[in-house]
């Protein structure tokens, strides 16, 4: 992502939350109708989640068919992503909850099942950490992602629809969900953070292969003498 891109990036956030404080209108029917807006800030996140994990399990289906460390790489990087922005709405809900609900934790089954969605993807760094060897590492986490991407589908799509939740389940797609103004300002606050998730994604691999040509010019520094001398002939 340029820097131009960049910056448009930046002003496009920063209008959508200029937007959802000054033009949204406070939602009726809500305990605590000013603070509904967090809503458009919240499900974005929730939306994030889904594709960073599922662009790992697509990338972790590539490195299992080309064996490429790229992809692999890749694979990662979007796993730590989905953590980021699990993370972020999880906060986002709490906030939300704090003050509809009375209570930031509500053992919801949303909120029970993004805990259980982020212990599932903890171990899958758990499993990159505690495998040194590079390509073994990479093949068992590869495997890993892709029997955790069903259970992520579940927790996210299908478990909080068919238990009695909080959360509505018509927010996105059914017209007798958000009102209009809310819909083009969530959907565009998506647009954004979509912009942000590309522009991380790819910073995020750039330090790694920076990373890996460190690690490269280290070890010929440290190669014995002669070793280094067998290279050059």
């Amino acid at each position: 992502m340029n820097r131009t891109i960049q910056i448009l990036t930046g002003i496009w956030i920063a209008g959508v939350t200029v937007a959802a404080f000054l033009w949204l209108p406070p939602a009726e029917g809500f305990r605590s109708p000013e603070t509904a807006r967090i809503v458009v800030f919240h499900v974005p996140c929730a939306i994030l989640t889904f594709v960073a994990f599922l662009v790992n399990a697509v990338y972790s289906w590539k490195y299992l068919r080309s064996r490429d460390p790229l992809t692999d790489s890749q694979a990662n990087a979007a796993a730590e992503l989905g953590m980021l922005f699990a993370v972020l709405a999880t906060v986002t809900g709490s906030l939300f909850a704090m003050e509809q609900w009375g209570s930031a934790w509500n053992w919801d089954p949303r909120e029970t099942s993004i805990v259980m969605l982020m212990l599932v993807y903890a171990a899958y760094f758990v499993l990159r950490g505690a495998v040194e060897e590079k390509s073994k590492r990479a093949r068992l986490s590869a495997a890993y992602a892709l029997l955790a991407f069903p259970a992520m589908v579940f927790l996210i799509w299908i478990l909080p629809r068919v238990v009695e939740s909080l959360h509505p389940t018509n927010t996105l797609f059914s017209r007798s969900g958000l009102d209009t103004e809310y819909r083009i300002t969530l959907w565009s606050f998506f647009a954004g953070l979509m912009a942000i998730f590309v522009w991380m994604f790819r910073l995020r691999l750039r330090v790694e292969l920076a990373e890996a040509r460190l690690r490269q010019q280290s070890q010929r520094v440290t190669q014995p003498e002669s070793q280094l001398a067998g290279e050059i002939r």
